[in-house]
C-alpha cells in the first residue's frame, strides 16, 4: 500500500506493560481492558484536522520487546511524533527509554523540531516508583514535553495526543475536525514540565 503524504506518524514506545496499547486503545476506541496482551505491532488511523483540511492520525503501538531492532528503526525513521511511555509504578520501565530517546536522535539526527512527549501512566495507581519531578527532569534533559496520564481511568489520554499535536510546528494540526481547541482544561493543567528551546 503507498504510503500517503497527509498521514501524520505517531510512533507509541515503551516498555512491557506499561499500558502503551491500553492508551492507544483508550484513545481510538474509547475502551480499557485489564488484561495484559504483548503487542507485537498494531496500526491505528484518526481522521484529524491538518492545515484547514483532514489528514489521518496513523498511531503505530510497537512491542514492548527488544526482539525487533529492525522493526523499531523503521518506526523511528518513519515516524513524525514520538510517545515514550513509562509506568510510573516502574523506575526501570523509564530507564529503558534511554536507549530508544537516543535511537530516535541518532536516526532523526535531532529531535528540535520533533514533537516528543515523555509520558508517565498508571497515574492512578498508589505504588509509585518514579515522582513527577523525576520525570520531569528526564524530560528537560531530552528537551521534550512530560504528561502523566491514566488509560484505566481515561486522564489525560486525548489531551496527551491534542498536546503532541500542539508541539507540531510544521503543520497546524488538531484532534476536532472543526479546528477548535478541545477540552476545558488550561493548557498548563495538562502539561506539566513542558520544556522551551532557547
Amino acid at each position: 500500500m503507498p504510503e500517503q503524504s497527509n498521514d501524520y506518524r505517531v510512533v507509541v514506545f515503551g516498555a512491557g506493560g506499561v499500558g502503551k496499547s491500553s492508551l492507544v486503545l483508550r484513545f481510538v476506541k474509547g475502551t480499557f481492558r485489564d488484561t495484559y496482551i504483548p503487542t507485537i505491532e498494531d496500526t491505528y488511523r484518526q481522521v484529524i484536522s491538518c492545515d484547514k483540511s483532514v489528514c489521518t492520525l496513523q498511531i503505530t503501538d510497537t512491542t514492548g520487546s527488544h526482539q525487533f531492532p529492525a522493526m523499531q528503526r523503521l518506526s523511528i525513521s518513519k515516524g513524525h511524533a514520538f510517545i515514550l511511555v513509562f509506568s510510573v509504578t516502574s523506575k526501570q520501565s523509564l530507564e529503558e527509554l534511554g536507549p530508544i530517546y537516543k535511537l530516535i536522535v541518532q536516526i532523526k539526527g535531532s529531535v528540535e523540531d520533533i514533537p516528543v512527549m515523555l509520558v508517565g501512566n498508571k497515574c492512578d495507581e498508589t505504588q509509585r516508583e518514579v515522582d513527577t519531578h523525576e520525570a520531569q527532569a528526564v524530560a528537560q534533559e531530552w528537551k521534550c514535553a512530560f504528561m502523566e496520564t491514566s488509560a484505566k481511568m481515561n486522564y489525560n489520554v486525548k489531551e496527551l495526543f491534542q498536546e503532541l499535536l500542539t508541539l507540531e510546528t510544521r503543520r497546524n494540526m488538531s484532534l476536532n475536525i472543526d479546528g477548535k481547541r478541545s477540552g476545558k482544561q488550561k493548557r498548563t493543567d495538562r502539561v506539566k514540565g513542558k520544556c522551551t528551546l532557547m
